[in-house]
């Protein structure tokens, strides 16, 4: 039996168990996008949320630059880059950074080290285009790469000292402990202490969200449908999934809490 079966549809969860959520913290890519646009009814999806006073936290894989600039133009309660390495609090440009890294230079050259080791047995990987502007980890293309030769290069990672996950964009190259769950929980109880458990509901789309599904933490998690392609190589998995793919899933979740919500009068 797939493993995907046990994942419960939107559309069949009591309202009820949304009524209480008042923090989403959302991949991007996959999730927020649709074929790799912000949409008009995205966007104004936030911004609904926003006047119900819902906060949105954006907790991506992107590179630390990347998120600097989008993250302040949008209405969102800041945002996480870099699988957890970052924090971007709203309105502050400056970066706190989630994973120590006593030296950075030294740090980036272990990377690139590390990368060019991966190189000798898997010629064809390009890095990422963006990787000149991140921080903590090291990126490079996933597209061409199958299912077994992203496991050996998790399994290189692993015998080099380091942490490997990828999305539907990258895959990347990162400190071990380093993941969405650990920053977020780290995020939440030094800068967003107010928010209980079951008043956040994580959101996502592929294996570096995995962490965000892990119902130790965050008991109320939502996948939107695309998640399906990767549902069977995960070990956590969420508790409740869209109807629809990508944005347009994330919009069907943000109508669903707002019809939840209740706005004091």
């Amino acid at each position: 039996m797939s493993r995907h079966l046990s994942l419960s549809p939107l559309s069949e969860v009591s309202s009820t168990s949304f009524s209480k959520i008042r923090l989403i913290a959302t991949d991007m890519d996959g999730t927020l996008t649709r074929r790799g646009k912000f949409t008009p009814a995205l966007l104004q999806a936030l911004e609904d949320l926003a006047a119900a006073d819902i906060k949105v936290l954006i907790v991506t894989g992107r590179s630390a630059g990347w998120v600097s600039g989008l993250s302040s133009l949008m209405p969102v309660a800041g945002a996480m880059a870099e699988n957890g390495g970052l924090y971007f609090p709203p309105g502050n440009h400056k970066p706190i950074v989630l994973t120590p890294i006593p030296d950075l230079v030294q740090h980036r050259q272990h990377l690139a080290t590390t990368f060019e080791n991966l190189q000798t047995k898997f010629p064809q990987i390009q890095e990422s285009a963006d990787n000149r502007f991140r921080i903590t980890d090291w990126t490079f293309d996933v597209a061409g790469l199958r299912e077994d030769e992203l496991q050996i290069l998790n399994n290189l990672c692993q015998q080099m000292g380091w942490g490997f996950t990828y999305s539907n964009v990258q895959c990347h190259i990162k400190p071990q402990g380093q993941d969405k769950a650990m920053g977020l929980l780290q995020v939440l109880r030094k800068y967003l202490p107010d928010y209980s458990p079951e008043q956040i509901v994580t959101v996502g789309d592929s294996p570096n969200d995995e962490s965000l599904f892990d119902r130790r933490y965050f008991p109320v998690s939502v996948g939107v449908a695309n998640v399906l392609e990767y549902a069977d190589k995960l070990q956590h998995q969420p508790a409740y999934i869209t109807a629809a793919a990508e944005g347009d899933g994330f919009c069907e979740l943000s109508s669903y809490i707002l019809q939840s919500f209740q706005i004091p009068n």
